[in-house]
């Protein structure tokens, strides 16, 4: 734990036990993101979803969750932020049974759903509280790191406890590791939280949260529908319709005297330069993520179980970035840290530029832990920035933009480097086997790689041998050209955190009340 600043009042043992309080619903907002996905041979088998049906299954979760941060962030400016985790928490517990029982397909969607406007709840409260919690600039920067530690512990241990499960009991039991975490939540929160609300908000603006949410879910859904499907008219149309849609949500802002979103937030400086550190960070990070899990299940032949205990590593490195990053700040400033931090990142990406058709499983995982040691003090430290730089009262709604801009980079990341993947990939698959394969199998096989491999197990030996050698090749291929795009992106990141956020700035209007915003 890092140094208190002098001055300041610290936090006490309530404090750091609600901290520990805090970090579990965390676990399970990024649990729930990928134990799902360990369970669909068995959902399938039980609830026979069409191929749509199971898409909507397995994005509802995300795409709610993702229109509903900002809201749900300024919601809980307006009613009191550890009242919105509670009633969040007993939505998420409820829905989770549901989820876990739901009889028919359309049920388990309806449930997924509900469980993502609940998740949206989690995060921006939590975040926020911290920020009331700890008013010590050293000890919230350590509290950050912690509430980032354990997105990244969640992510790790989830297709662990996933797959545990999944060998014992029904596909449904995934959901049900949900509820111990929030019954306790609900039974000690009230006694260890603080409340804390903004003493002069107006009552709720149900337009203007139905504009945000609407521009956030146009937006995502047309990048989402990029990466699945390439750029087609359906993408441009609710990327653009979102973005009209913004325009309004931006312009009634400007003329309401309690505005939804105070967009005097986005003229600090530290403020709007820590999203857009988020957001490059979670482009190569969401990105990358894809591909390894790809690599290690359809190149190498990983079964999803082990491939997640071999992604275990970069799930620690993370953490331990994250709890290193208070020490480090004590000796370079925080815009230092999160330039070597993309750094390092970098090196991590350029080692998966050496990654072939063999086993490279030592190497992936170095360079896997590599990245992610690199990215937890830039998220760290970009997480403190955007809380600490808003005033108080405006915390719970920078929580929510911050964790939009979250998901905002993730999608980009999996939109734009999924499509140079599959460019690179479909191009060298057709060029290498376009007139030996039969057109229907062609096609299949230039879509994807796992749709490659199902249509080698129907060909003749040789052909089907052939045919797995190229779409692995072209994968590795297109996996190599995409981290050194990602490394790249992150050098520049560096170069412009330090040009950017390395210089001498003032907040207009809030005084530094954080080691991260004093720059």
């Amino acid at each position: 734990m890092s140094t208190p600043s002098p001055g300041v009042p610290k936090a006490t043992r309530r404090e750091w036990v609600g901290l520990a309080v805090l970090a579990l619903p965390c676990l399970l907002y990024s649990m729930d993101l990928t134990v799902l996905n360990l369970a669909v041979p068995k959902l399938s088998a039980a609830l026979r979803p069409t191929n749509t049906e199971l898409l909507w299954i397995v994005d509802i979760y995300g795409f709610v969750l993702a229109g509903a941060l900002i809201p749900m962030g300024v919601l809980g400016d307006r009613i009191g932020r550890r009242r919105l985790l509670l009633i969040g928490a007993a939505a998420f517990g409820c829905a989770s049974i549901l989820a876990a029982f739901a009889p028919r397909v359309e049920a388990l969607i309806a449930a997924r759903a509900l469980l993502g406007l609940a998740a949206a709840t989690l995060a921006p409260s939590t975040l926020s509280l911290l920020r009331s919690m700890f008013l010590d600039p050293k000890q919230r920067t350590f509290a950050v790191g912690v509430w980032i530690a354990s997105f990244s512990a969640g992510g790790a241990i989830g297709p662990l406890i996933g797959g545990v499960l999944l060998q014992f009991f029904w596909w449904g039991s995934v959901f049900l590791i949900n509820l111990p975490v929030m019954v306790l939540l609900l039974a000690v929160g009230p006694r260890l939280l603080p409340e804390f609300r903004d003493p002069r908000a107006g009552r709720p603006d149900i337009l203007s949260a139905a504009l945000c949410i609407a521009t956030v879910l146009a937006v995502i859904y047309g990048v989402k529908r990029i990466a699945g499907h390439d750029a087609d008219w359906v993408a441009a149309a609710t990327i653009i319709s979102g973005m009209v849609i913004g325009a309004a949500f931006l312009h009634r802002q400007r003329n309401l005297a309690e505005p939804f979103i105070d967009l005097g937030l986005f003229r600090r400086m530290a403020f709007s330069a820590a999203l857009a550190v988020n957001i490059f960070g979670f482009f190569v990070a969401f990105g990358t993520f894809l591909l390894i899990a790809q690599y290690l299940q359809l190149v190498i032949g990983l079964s999803p179980l082990v491939a997640g205990l071999w992604s275990a590593p970069s799930g620690l490195a993370f953490v331990v970035g994250a709890m290193l990053t208070p020490r480090i700040v004590n000796h370079l400033k925080p815009p230092h840290v999160i330039a070597i931090g993309f750094v390092i990142a970098a090196l991590g990406f350029g080692l998966l530029t050496q990654t072939g058709t063999t086993h490279d499983l030592a190497l992936v995982a170095t360079a896997y832990a590599v990245f992610s040691l690199g990215l937890a003090p830039v998220f760290t430290l970009a997480s403190d920035l955007i809380v600490s730089t808003a005033p108080p009262e405006r915390a719970g709604a920078a929580a929510g933009i911050s964790e939009m801009s979250t998901e905002l980079g993730g999608a980009l990341g999996i939109a734009l480097l999924g499509s140079v993947v599959n460019i690179i990939y479909r191009g060298t698959v057709a060029g290498a086997l376009g007139g030996d394969l039969p057109p229907d199998a062609l096609e299949a096989a230039r879509d994807t790689l796992g749709g490659a491999l199902y249509v080698a197990g129907a060909l003749p030996d040789e052909l089907g041998a052939s045919l797995v050698t190229v779409s692995r090749s072209a994968f590795v291929e297109a996996f190599q050209m995409t981290a050194l795009a990602s490394a790249a992106i992150a050098l520049i990141a560096a170069a412009g955190t330090a040009l950017v956020l390395g210089r001498p700035h003032q907040n207009p209007g809030n005084p530094s009340t954080s080691n991260a915003a004093e720059l």
